[in-house]
């Protein structure tokens, strides 16, 4: 660990903060937010297997996106208010848009005729997510040590922190929701467990705002 800690950030991060970066991707790839609420939703309607392209265009989305906020890419556009505020804007219309259709999303047998999201739809989505922005920029501020030479191996690194701590946590998501399809037998109680999701991600854009 030491080893990799010092060719990735030319000795500028020891183990302890090393560790505190995976924790801090653990805390935020665990929490609630839209990835997980609609992978949860994804494991309800269309199980674990064909949720499986969601949860990794999540994961490698946000592994590239923090890579290049990181390695300074992402810097032009957060010193734009205006492209960001447009992202926003994007965001948050997406994020409805979403909402409301998995609130609407009918009985299981029907969604197996239709497609989940997939990867690339939730690679792109990364963009303009909200959380995803929290992340990449809060990790970035905490943790991403002083030295243009040490910029391109410590998002490289940044980016490998976050997909193995996101990885597991969105397949804790994804499982929960496909264990759930048991409960979810009659149109009633999926149609209320949609909406309910659906309720969730417009409070987690609120919140999130």
């Amino acid at each position: 660990m030491s080893a990799l800690l010092t060719y990735f950030t030319g000795g500028r991060m020891d183990i302890e903060q090393g560790l505190a970066l995976f924790v801090f991707a653990l805390a935020m790839s665990i929490t609630p937010g839209p990835n997980n609420l609609m992978l949860t939703a994804t494991g309800a309607n269309f199980g674990v297997r064909r949720g499986l392209p969601h949860m990794f265009g999540i994961a490698g989305g946000l592994a590239l996106m923090m890579f290049l906020v990181a390695a300074g890419a992402g810097a032009a556009l957060l010193a734009n208010p205006a492209i960001m505020g447009g992202l926003r804007v994007v965001g948050v219309a997406v994020l409805l848009w979403l909402a409301w259709k998995i609130a609407t999303a009918g009985r299981s047998g029907a969604a197996a005729r239709g497609s989940p999201i997939g990867f690339l739809e939730a690679a792109a989505f990364q963009w303009v997510n909200p959380k995803a922005w929290l992340m990449c920029t809060g990790a970035v501020a905490g943790f991403l040590q002083a030295g243009e030479a040490s910029a391109l191996p410590q998002a490289a690194f940044f980016a490998a922190i976050f997909l193995a701590a996101g990885l597991p946590s969105m397949m804790a998501w994804l499982g929960f929701g496909a264990a759930m399809q048991h409960l979810l037998q009659s149109d009633r109680a999926l149609r209320i467990f949609n909406v309910a999701m659906g309720l969730l991600l417009v409070a987690s854009v609120v919140l999130l705002l």
